[in-house]
């Protein structure tokens, strides 16, 4: 049978009038994806109380009283701080192997399934009211206490979980031990932490890292890496093997490099992590791509492009053929922009087809092909395949080498528009790549259409801004005269709560946009160097990436410093 609605169910119990119901209904048609029970509690139709009695109802399940409610040290910690506050939930018994929390978002039926993945337990959940969870979460749980670094010295200090990896490290390698030991709670409960501490913090990578004498995990987050307190080396082992296990790998295997993939559902939104091991001399690396989905936005409209460059830009991705290329060093957005672009032209009446390694977020109403490069799948065997579906737009990941460059050249010379990405350091410095690559000139002239290079610098903490005095040396650096910035103002943060004491928060792209114009196609056909065909694309209007970057940073985005350490002199 179906679930009653909640309206009705509100109506029955008498906390609500048909035509109270009528007004909530009305509201919530202005309000897409609002939840009827919600709007009923802000018009203050009824109290919350009222809304979990309801919703217990029509969920069959049981509610909960967490004012006077007593609590058990040893259940508490079954869920650290971090994993309570993401979903909202409170231990409140263990029998069984049955962990029972209270939780104020029944509806989101993903949370007791993520609980389970992560804890090895079954979970029973009753309802409490969202000021209950919230206020038991804050009495009962001290963030000292829930610290990682608390953990690792408990965990450092834990003799029985030295001694057994002791044994698995000094006899046989047994792998039955092995799995017990990663799947022990204490390297779950680290484990799960720092993972969640990292999506939390929108961070991009995770590096498990052994050393001689300690063993580091280091976050990526906004582009810059950040230690946490280095757990016990002798824990290094255990918890590679959890990730290994949790990404499905070979865990006998510690010669060879591995890679792998967890899947994960964290607060309701799907999270992958790209598992990557690397045996070295003191143990295995392991680096964990994070890739998001609920944090990053598919538009053109916020990559951070200005209404002129957005316009050029437009105008290139808009042509019925060409090449447009993207260019940048690991982790500078490329992905970000070229998906933007694709999300923009994803209209019913094209086909996109795309080939990426691997692919990092799916869009509906495009095909997406994932490289495998150990089944012989490559970026030119591909492309090959792709050219007999039909496309109008093809992306591929990433232009390696001749035989990909040239399949590429010939689907924009048959009529399609293709999207690639190259390393180099700015947009004219591509064209040069391109010929070294072997790519003859005029086939460089007849099919490219326009280069983007793009950086990604930290954006200035809004809650902590202020206004900071430029040195001279930074502006020798820079290139700019003292008089030059007569009346402009710079900024700097200086580190809050908000951002983590850093003085940034999030990120924004620079760009350098090159068009490929007749002037310019005389002179790639002609060999002119690189310097030749910068002075020309800033003469058709290219503005440089360090320009760029400082007209950012005057207008208070970002600092001066940022701008030096992600672009470079010319």
């Amino acid at each position: 049978m179906a679930p009653r609605r909640i309206g009705q169910i509100l109506v029955d119990l008498g906390f609500l009038t048909d035509e109270q119901l009528e007004i909530v209904l009305e509201e919530q048609e202005q309000q897409p994806g609002a939840l009827l029970g919600r709007i009923a509690e802000d018009m203050q139709l009824i109290t919350d109380e009222q809304l979990i009695q309801a919703l217990a109802e029509q969920m069959g399940m049981q509610t909960a009283s967490l004012e006077d409610a007593e609590f058990d040290d040893a259940v508490i910690a079954k869920i650290s701080e971090t994993m309570a506050q993401l979903y909202r939930v409170v231990p409140l018994s263990f029998e069984n192997d049955v962990l029972t929390v209270a939780t104020c978002d029944p509806q989101n039926l993903t949370i007791q399934d993520e609980l389970r993945t992560f804890l090895g337990h079954d979970i029973a959940m009753v309802i409490a009211t969202e000021r209950d969870v919230l206020q038991a979460i804050g009495r009962h749980y001290d963030s000292e206490s829930e610290s990682v670094e608390k953990l690792v010295q408990q965990l450092a200090e834990d003799e029985e979980l030295k001694a057994a990896i002791s044994a698995l490290e000094t006899e046989k390698f047994n792998i039955t031990d092995a799995e017990a030991l990663a799947d022990s709670a204490p390297v779950r409960k680290l484990l799960n932490m720092v993972l969640l501490l990292a999506i939390k913090d929108h961070a991009s990578d995770i590096h498990f890292e052994p050393f001689e004498d300690e063993f580091r995990i280091r976050i990526k987050s906004e582009g810059v890496l950040y230690e946490m307190v280095p757990p016990p080396r002798h824990l290094a082992f255990a918890i590679t093997t959890r990730i290994k296990v949790m990404a499905s790998l070979d865990i006998a295997e510690r010669r060879m490099p591995q890679d792998g993939r967890i899947e994960l559902m964290v607060g309701g939104h799907p999270v992958d992590l790209r598992v990557s091991v690397l045996p070295t001399i003191f143990g295995e690396s392991v680096v964990m791509r994070v890739l998001d989905r609920s944090v990053v936005n598919l538009s053109l409209e916020n990559v951070g492009m200005d209404d002129d460059m957005m316009a050029k830009f437009r105008a290139a991705i808009d042509r019925p053929n060409g090449i447009v290329l993207v260019t940048g060093p690991t982790g500078s957005g490329k992905t970000t922009t070229l998906y933007s672009s694709l999300t923009e032209l994803n209209k019913i009446s094209d086909k996109l087809i795309t080939t990426e390694d691997p692919v990092e977020y799916d869009i509906d109403g495009i095909i997406q092909i994932p490289i495998d490069n150990d089944v012989g799948v490559t970026f030119a065997g591909c492309l090959r395949a792709i050219l007999r579906q039909d496309p109008d737009t093809i992306l591929v990941g990433e232009i390696r080498d001749l035989e990909t460059a040239e399949i590429a050249i010939q689907a924009a010379l048959t009529g399609h528009l293709v999207f690639s990405t190259l390393h180099t350091n700015d947009a004219p410095a591509t064209v040069t790549r391109l010929k070294d690559m072997g790519i003859q000139p005029f086939m460089i002239c007849a099919t490219v259409e326009a280069i983007l290079a793009q950086r990604l610098v930290r954006r200035i903490c809004t809650k902590c801004r202020e206004e900071t005095k430029v040195s001279v040396s930074m502006l020798t650096d820079l290139g700019i005269q003292p008089e030059d910035i007569v009346g402009k103002k710079f900024f700097k943060g200086t580190g809050c709560d908000n951002c983590n004491n850093t003085g940034y928060k999030g990120r924004i792209a620079l760009f350098e946009l090159m068009l490929l114009n007749d002037k310019i196609r005389e002179m790639v056909i002609g060999n002119a160097s690189t310097d030749e065909l910068r002075e020309e694309a800033r003469l058709n209007g290219m503005q440089p990436l360090r320009e760029f970057g400082i007209s950012v940073a005057v207008e208070g985005i970002t600092t001066l410093d940022e701008v030096i350490r992600e672009t470079v002199s010319e």
